[in-house]
């Protein structure tokens, strides 16, 4: 599925970037470090950074462009938990251990918040999230959310907005109440991206582009990895490949599926009119199986998504895909005009739930199922901490169980298209 390219896609982030995007180079030569990071996204950009400051070796290789992927490309919401909610998490690991990989998604809101300042770079944070209800059956969904924060997460910010205030926060007939949380929060995430990058390489890190791994292959108690005109060799590998892992390792891959999914954003709308769509500027995804989601941008345009194809396929015209989901959002935007639209792949797992895990010195992060801005620093917090001898948070991880999708490699698409198909009835009816 992976196809190499030197440039990002014409996405909004990619295209208003304020500078040229920085090019690393790509791997020549044979290199020996003490972990090698194979993939650029947030996952293999805060493993990496994390470890860089312990004193590490560390080399990241990037098939393409940092953050080509999904990193740079998604909605820019950084909300607190996973696409799986907590339900799966309770009944796989208990009520305490749950409660302790909570505590991490609370610690990574904190941590994503102060990084930027921390190392010296932008990338437009703004803080609340709202998660809203379509439906009024859906709307006890919100209300049992919150409760369930309080009693089991010990989450006492999170706030349920009813309809009569709901106008306040959201200028659209289609929603019928809301949770409010405080600390989710909106960013643009190739700044992001970027700035990790910087702060990798200030810590001594290395970065290579345009440096696709075609294979390892372990080397007595380490691990060598080849590319096109080099080689690494490691104590420790990480994959934080993602949606794009393909035959790196197939044992791997089979527990993740791509599935394409797509947004645009406006022309730069109307300060007024943009403010009178969000007025408290708040990022919001609704609870329908598959969810729109949105958000405005500092140039007042808003960031529209929600699309997805359980196929792998992008639309030949994401814009023309999209905009009737944005219309019936925001009717008082019809006819909009749509500067920027695109696509890209996520990496869902099959019960939703983060795959985070060891097989000796090999580690892997996958399985965020489009929903990976706070997840992946959680998580390269637990694959970090286990490299340095802590693994506690890693074995909470390893405790959840990813089975591979069924059907092989030809037919897991299909059947769980099949699935979802379903889903989305039901969400309609």
């Amino acid at each position: 599925m992976f196809k190499q390219s030197a440039q990002h896609v014409h996405s909004y982030y990619a295209q208003t970037y304020p500078q040229p995007l920085p090019l690393r180079p790509f791997l020549q030569g044979s290199h020996q470090v003490d972990v090698l990071i194979i993939g650029g996204g947030f996952s293999g950009l805060h493993t990496a950074l994390r470890l860089a400051q312990t004193g590490q070796r560390v080399v990241l290789l990037e098939a393409s462009r940092l953050a080509w992927a999904a990193s740079g490309r998604n909605g820019g919401q950084a909300l607190l938990g996973w696409s799986c909610d907590m339900g799966p998490l309770e009944c796989g690991l208990g009520l305490a251990r749950a409660r302790q990989l909570w505590d991490s998604m609370v610690w990574s809101s904190e941590e994503l918040r102060e990084l930027p300042a921390r190392h010296g770079f932008d990338v437009d944070y703004r803080l609340g999230s709202l998660w809203a209800a379509v439906r009024e059956s859906r709307v006890a969904q919100l209300r049992e959310a919150q409760q369930e924060a309080r009693s089991k997460w010990g989450d006492e910010q999170v706030r349920f907005i009813d309809r009569d205030e709901l106008g306040q926060w959201i200028d659209s007939p289609r929603y019928r109440a809301a949770l409010y949380d405080p600390r989710g929060a909106h960013l643009n995430p190739l700044k992001l991206a970027q700035g990790l990058a910087g702060a990798i390489e200030q810590a001594g890190g290395q970065l290579f582009e345009q440096s696709q791994v075609l294979g390892y292959r372990r080397d007595g108690s380490g691990f060598v990895a080849r590319t096109a005109q080099g080689e690494v060799s490691c104590q420790v590998l990480v994959l934080a490949c993602n949606a794009y892992l393909d035959g790196l390792d197939r044992r791997i891959a089979s527990r993740v599926l791509p599935v394409g999914s797509y947004q645009v954003a406006t022309e730069p709308l109307n300060p007024a009119l943009a403010q009178s769509l969000l007025p408290r500027n708040s990022c919001v995804i609704d609870n329908q199986f598959v969810p729109d989601y949105f958000r405005l941008t500092p140039d007042h345009r808003l960031l529209f998504g929600g699309g997805c194809t359980y196929l792998g396929g992008i639309p030949k015209d994401v814009a023309q895909a999209t905009r009737p989901y944005l219309e019936r959002a925001f009717p008082q935007l019809k006819g909009v005009a749509l500067d920027y639209a695109w696509g890209g792949h996520i990496d869902i797992s099959m019960k939703r739930t983060p795959d985070v895990g060891r097989d000796g010195q090999c580690y892997w992060l996958q399985g965020f199922s489009g929903h990976g801005v706070l997840p992946t620093l959680a998580a390269a917090r637990a694959v970090s901490d286990a490299i340095g001898g802590d693994s506690q948070l890693l074995d909470l991880y390893q405790a959840l169980d990813n089975p591979r999708f069924p059907g092989g490699r030809w037919l897991a698409a299909p059947l769980e298209a099949a699935g979802k198909a379903w889903y989305r009835l039901r969400d309609v009816i």
